[in-house]
């Protein structure tokens, strides 16, 4: 399955998987902006930003926050680099497609999705609701999928 989207990122500009021709995108899935683990989860791929682009990787945050939450938000946590796209409208249509999409929540699990260059899943993982993702496992998962 090609994952395919069209979302909105914090500065309302549109970004597509197609956007990044031969390069990985990373899908990393938070629940809802403004807490402190999803904060945490969008820094730790912030402040890695380097090291992605060195594995020909865009990591993209996804939550289902409107696009005006998740510029405030970007603004709150000085990201520089990294993009976090709002997969408000339809609500949660992305990590549904992904079966993501927590309905009794009504967002998005924690999770981090890996594409290859034609946009197929190279790797999957999910994660507790309160528990950070290990950025050292995950550029390890990163760099196997990556050779």
């Amino acid at each position: 399955m090609s994952v395919q989207f069209n979302l909105k990122d914090q500065n309302g500009q549109s970004v597509t998987r197609e956007q990044f021709p031969g390069q990985y995108v990373l899908l990393s899935f938070h629940p809802l902006a403004w807490t402190s683990v999803c904060a945490d989860q969008m820094l730790s791929l912030e402040h890695n930003y380097s090291r992605f682009e060195g594995l020909n990787v865009v990591p993209l945050g996804l939550s289902v926050d409107a696009v005006p939450s998740k510029k405030a938000w970007a603004q709150h946590l000085e990201l520089e680099n990294l993009r976090i796209l709002s997969d408000f409208w339809p609500h949660g249509a992305v990590a549904e497609q992904l079966d993501l999409f927590l309905e009794g929540r009504g967002t998005s699990a924690r999770a981090n999705v890996l594409l290859d260059p034609t946009g197929e899943i190279v790797f999957s993982k999910t994660y507790e609701i309160s528990k950070l993702p290990d950025v050292n496992e995950l550029f390890e998962r990163i760099e196997e999928a990556v050779k």
